[in-house]
């Protein structure tokens, strides 16, 4: 069994919120946090996908 590797999966979660919380940006109809949201999810996600390869 493989061990958990936390930073990765909290970096995961922070994404996922990121882009839930566009969802309630847009419920909100505030333009402002929808493009904060989305440009922090893909940041994030970008981010984690640098780490990924950079351990390999």
């Amino acid at each position: 069994m493989k061990s958990l590797d936390v930073p990765m999966l909290l970096l995961a979660s922070l994404v996922i919120f990121m882009f839930a919380f566009t969802g309630i940006a847009i419920a909100f109809r505030n333009i402002w946090l929808i493009l904060l949201f989305i440009l922090l999810g893909f940041a994030f996600m970008g981010l984690g996908i640098y780490l990924k390869r950079k351990r390999k």
